[in-house]
């Protein structure tokens, strides 16, 4: 077996072997059946994945020198071998496929190796000298241990001989190699795989959902989602139709959602507490043909002119207060139906955000992005869940994080999650330790809470293994705080609800508190500057990211689409980051004008156009202010149109009728004009 030495060393290669092969010719040193690397002292045969076709060559390795059966080229390194994947050929649908001859390129005035025809198809991610994806080591002296080897000299040794360019989502000294995903595999393209499918494999008695005080197992759940599934097209409901989803972090919500996603339809999850405007325009502009109603979303619901959205024919609720609607229990009782195939490509849920620029919009994600980043955390060393796991579901369903991290994670990894439907800090901290959570995600603000809650006990967290952090930057001093007071390291990420939504992280890796860490396995993460190219290592640069998680574009809108994705499939998301000399990102700024309230984004377009319909206001600007709380909080700066008079107060009721709250402006400031460019742009940077 592999012992401490071994396993060092896996950390600092990037050896992806075909299990089968390995398997069937030689028992990989500690990795029966891994995608290891291996000691050895007779040939063996690996199989190493091409970032181009995902596929790769044989190579044959022995002790005397390195051999390429399909092509590829070797470098020997003494008692290392190094064998350049990319360099040479790799297999492609069964054919050998020459690559283009080696090319160099200047870079920071040093010359560096490049793959021409790889990285003509496959982009590096960042540039660092640190280490390549596809410089592939392995040991293969006779009687040597891994051990023998450092893993920093290992990793300098091999980057000083070929000074790669890239260095993609692999790092020296954190964590074991990524594993080799499904995109990456060559597994020939759409899956048909329905998202709804990662509840059906779990043992039947394992716990799966604990909402208001009750247990909901593997099995039961696979039971009423039928039966719910069958309901909805007994409606009449068709694959492609909308469905919105308005409920809090309960039972009603989860059922929903995979009973829907299983009947081919596309979820369209709405904030409960959207005032009556924001949620007619939301169920209008996703055409939605029917609408679940949770006893939180009721009050939000109530009241909605129907003649106003004409698509909508369906009605369930959850409860007998929602007039007109179908029971969710008659639905319930339905005859089964199987579920519905659905590909990668098909849409699976319409997801309202501000996006990376401008007023609210939905983002459509497919079956294979919500399922591709679910596959990437579980491959992210130190990120996965273990079917041990208790989540807690504090944060919105409705929200990108809380629908695909906190539940579907959950559901796809076999584990349990405890829904919240309101925080409080201190029941919170109860029902942690009463149930023993191990896994605690949610924003800053939710962690600061706790860490000024001065009858929080030392040991409130001594369950959790994993504490993150996300939506919003984590403030230094919360992070040392809760460090001190609980003993629990956050490590904070960075996602987007585009990305569906985690691209990087620094949860098993050894990344300094502030950084967001590295890039989960299977995606690619550039740091680019005005000009389209990458910049250099601690220069800032806006973060693009690629992948099989990246959004299908935004619904009915292909301009706002054209704006947010490159035609090659980059995702700009706005927001800037510096990546220092270890490979780790740490972001500096965000999307220009963006306003981050408790976590969720706010864009001074949409409430200045809210603003400009009070009979009031002749003209408004709104920027973000620091809160001690929330992190941010929407203050406006106003016109009064002459002849009117009107209060700080009127302000922010008009908005708070028409707005979610933290959209709504908590301070408004009167002023006899606001400051203007030559081009007449508002300068919202005079107004701070």
């Amino acid at each position: 077996m592999a012992g401490a030495g071994d396993e060092r060393l896996h950390q600092a290669v990037d050896v992806a072997a075909d299990a089968d092969v390995l398997a069937d010719l030689h028992p990989v040193v500690g990795y029966p059946r891994a995608q290891g690397w291996s000691v050895v002292d007779e040939p063996v045969v690996l199989h190493l994945g091409c970032p181009l076709s995902g596929d790769g060559g044989e190579l044959i390795v022995d002790h005397e020198g390195v051999e390429a059966v399909a092509g590829a080229q070797g470098v020997d390194l003494g008692d290392e071998r190094l064998l350049l994947g990319g360099l040479g050929a790799c297999r492609v649908d069964g054919v050998d496929r020459p690559h283009d001859d080696d090319r160099r390129q200047q870079y920071g005035g040093e010359e560096y190796h490049r793959c021409g025809e790889c990285l003509a198809q496959c982009s590096p991610s960042w540039c660092s000298p640190r280490t390549s994806p596809f410089a592939k080591t392995i040991r293969t002296a006779p009687g040597t241990s891994a051990s023998d080897v450092e893993v920093g000299d290992l990793a300098t040794r091999v980057v000083s001989e070929t000074r790669c360019l890239c260095l993609r989502a692999s790092r020296p000294g954190v964590g074991p190699t990524p594993r080799r995903l499904p995109w990456r595999t060559g597994a020939g393209g759409n899956r048909e795989v329905n998202l709804a499918q990662i509840i059906e494999s779990h043992p039947a008695g394992a716990p799966a959902v604990i909402s208001r005080g009750r247990t909901t197992t593997y099995g039961v759940l696979r039971e009423q989602v039928a039966g719910m599934r069958g309901g909805l097209v007994s409606l009449g409901l068709a694959p492609g139709d909308r469905l919105g989803l308005i409920c809090g972090n309960n039972w009603y919500f989860v059922v929903s959602y995979l009973a829907a996603l299983g009947a081919g339809l596309v979820v369209v999850p709405l904030n409960p507490s959207n005032p009556l405007p924001a949620m007619t325009r939301e169920l209008g502009a996703s055409s939605a043909r029917a609408v679940v109603v949770g006893p939180k979303g009721r009050r939000g619901f109530t009241g909605i002119d129907r003649s106003e959205l004409p698509e909508l024919q369906h009605v369930i609720g959850c409860d007998s207060e929602v007039d007109a609607a179908i029971g969710i229990d008659d639905l319930l009782e339905a005859p089964p139906v199987r579920l519905v195939d659905r590909n990668d490509d098909d849409l699976a849920a319409l997801m309202f955000t501000s996006g990376t620029a401008g007023a609210p919009k939905a983002a459509m994600l497919t079956h294979g992005n919500l399922r591709s980043n679910l596959e990437q955390i579980q491959a992210a060393p130190g990120r996965s869940e273990e079917p041990s796991d208790l989540t807690f579901g504090v944060l919105p369903l409705f929200h990108i994080f809380g629908l695909n991290v906190a539940l579907g994670l959950s559901l796809y990894a076999g584990s349990s999650l405890l829904l919240v439907e309101r925080f409080d800090p201190m029941t919170a901290l109860e029902s942690i330790k009463a149930h023993g959570v191990t896994i605690v995600t949610g924003p800053p603000t939710m962690w600061a809470a706790w860490a000024s809650l001065p009858e929080a006990p030392a040991d409130a967290f001594a369950s959790v293994r994993i504490g993150g952090s996300g939506a919003s930057k984590l403030p230094i001093e919360v992070a040392e705080a809760v460090s001190r007071r609980f003993g629990l390291d956050l490590a904070e990420g960075y996602g987007l609800t585009e990305a569906s939504p985690i691209v990087t992280s620094a949860t098993g890796t050894a990344a300094p508190v502030g950084s967001i860490g590295i890039p989960l396995p299977g995606l690619e993460v550039r740091l680019v500057d005005a000009e389209g190219g990458d910049v250099l290592i601690g220069d800032a640069g806006e973060i693009w990211v690629r992948g099989p998680n990246v959004f299908a574009g935004y619904w009915q809108d292909e301009q706002a689409t054209r704006a947010a994705i490159t035609e090659d499939g980059w995702l700009r998301t706005g927001d800037i980051a510096v990546v220092d000399d270890d490979g780790y990102l740490f972001v500096v700024d965000r999307a220009k004008d963006l306003i981050i309230v408790s976590g969720f984004n706010v864009y001074p377009a949409e409430v200045e156009a809210v603003l400009a319909e009070h009979p009031a206001v002749e003209a408004a600007a709104v920027v973000g202010v620091p809160h001690p709380y929330s992190g941010e909080a929407v203050k406006a700066y106003v016109v009064v149109r002459a002849g009117h008079s009107i209060e700080e107060d009127d302000v922010i009721d008009f908005c708070h009728d028409r707005l979610a709250g933290y959209k709504a402006p908590t301070k408004v400031n009167f002023v006899d004009e606001l400051p203007e460019g030559l081009g007449g742009k508002v300068l919202r940077r005079a107004l701070t």
